[in-house]
């Protein structure tokens, strides 16, 4: 997996949902922060966080309900939050184009290449519904890795569940949001934001795990 811009890659289309915010600097390049709307066939939308360099854009071209195509990567990375390691989600831009189709704003398409890095949990909802949740570790340059969160269903869930940690899976899906409520130790309840990828498509590269498993 030398080439690994083939390990991550996502398009996304949508609106504009907020503004630009600094997000931070990198060798005096500047990046931004926004959220893109993107909606689901049932009507549903997800609010998406974006991270976009100021050399792909001015911003000041976008503004809120403008209609954006973007590709780019899932990224993740761990923020220190109150002692403990949280792990922050966003869709890193490679490309942005402000664009006047509506086709678009349904736009959800991840593809990852990676590694199962935990143990999937499989359950069953009250209705009888299979799910499994899952950890997969994308290799990045620089020996970096993004760990992206996943959510089976069906068979795809019942086969997660027997797949061993440290399989190459490849994953097609869509990114979505998650609100949840987060009960704190003084007894409030603060509302919380998750991102994962729900995936429609599950394969294993039995060649490649047959080589891994030899070295």
């Amino acid at each position: 997996m030398e080439n690994y811009s083939e390990n991550n890659i996502v398009e996304i289309g949508g609106t504009v949902a907020s503004e630009f915010e600094f997000s931070h600097e990198l060798f005096e390049e500047k990046f931004y922060k926004f959220y893109v709307e993107t909606r689901r066939l049932s009507n549903y939308s997800d609010k998406l966080p974006i991270i976009v360099s100021e050399r792909l854009l001015d911003i000041g071209e976008l503004k809120i309900g403008d209609i954006v195509y973007i590709s780019g990567q899932f990224r993740s990375y761990n923020q220190p939050v109150d002692g403990k390691s949280k792990l922050v989600l966003s869709i890193f831009a490679k490309n942005i184009e402000k664009r006047d189709d509506e086709s678009l704003l349904t736009l959800n398409d991840a593809t990852f290449i990676g590694y199962i890095c935990k143990e999937p949990i499989y359950r069953k909802t009250p209705l009888g519904r299979e799910i499994a949740d899952a950890l997969v570790a994308v290799n990045r340059t620089y020996k970096k890795s993004d760990y992206i969160p996943c959510i089976l269903w069906g068979r795809n869930a019942k086969f997660c569940e027997k797949v061993d940690v440290g399989t190459m899976v490849k994953l097609n899906g869509r990114i979505q949001s998650r609100t949840y409520e987060k009960k704190q130790e003084d007894g409030t309840v603060t509302r919380k934001v998750a991102y994962e990828v729900s995936i429609a498509k599950l394969s294993i590269d039995r060649k490649e795990n047959n080589e891994i498993n030899e070295n």
